[in-house]
């Protein structure tokens, strides 16, 4: 069987290095690549072409939804599975919005690993057992209904998660390329679209959708 070949992606180096240590292990699998927030993990999604991204949630400049969204719009045939110390339905329900394919607690087992990245690899859906269940549960009792986040431009997204990591304007638009004043408009249409209209109000509300965690 050719090894399944994976791009890392985490944003603790200690994390990652044990993650890869973990994965050396496998003998079906290759990891090819790491990055270190998830602007790195589109990048090099692009650049190396692996079949599965393995993707912590909480990174810094750009979350994991947010990448997997890109990688997945970008690359279709690449399958991201999200890493997440979150059981809660809300994050889990996020990341199969934004086009992952797994979702796997930190905590899980070595054999629970390598059984995600086998099945995902194969084109299946795979969420950690402990959550499925619940899972299910949760999109049967509030369905699929759209919030106001879920109108959100991909753009959008990212400029309230740099807003609420303390970015300055001017920063946001060396991160972004692109200019101060595009900037400036894109925060106004976000106050104005969640009817939230100061800064504190924005970073409650990215740590609520979880685009950033409290640390941060």
């Amino acid at each position: 069987m050719k090894a399944i070949r994976l791009l890392l992606a985490d944003d603790h180096t200690l994390v990652r290095a044990g993650l890869r240590a973990l994965l050396q292990k496998l003998p079906d699998v290759e990891v090819i690549a790491e990055a270190n927030n998830g602007r790195e993990a589109v990048r090099l999604a692009g650049q190396v072409r692996p079949d599965v991204v393995l993707m912590d949630i909480a990174m810094s400049e750009l979350n994991g939804l947010e990448a997997a969204g890109q990688i997945v719009r970008e690359f279709p045939a690449i399958r991201v599975i999200m890493l997440s110390m979150h059981a809660t339905e809300e994050y889990v329900v996020q990341a199969l919005k934004a086009g992952a394919s797994g979702y796997l607690l930190k905590n899980a087992a070595a054999a629970e690993l390598e059984k995600a990245i086998t099945h995902v690899a194969m084109g299946e859906t795979f969420l950690s057992p402990s959550i499925s269940r619940q899972v299910t549960e949760y999109i049967r009792r509030v369905g699929q209904d759209q919030t106001p986040a879920d109108r959100l431009t991909p753009r959008q997204r990212e400029i309230l998660q740099l807003i609420a990591e303390g970015n300055t304007t001017k920063r946001i638009a060396q991160i972004l390329n692109i200019s101060v004043k595009t900037v400036e408009t894109h925060r106004s249409q976000l106050m104005e679209h969640l009817d939230i209209h100061d800064v504190a109000g924005l970073v409650r509300y990215a740590i609520r959708l979880g685009l950033v965690t409290p640390e941060h």
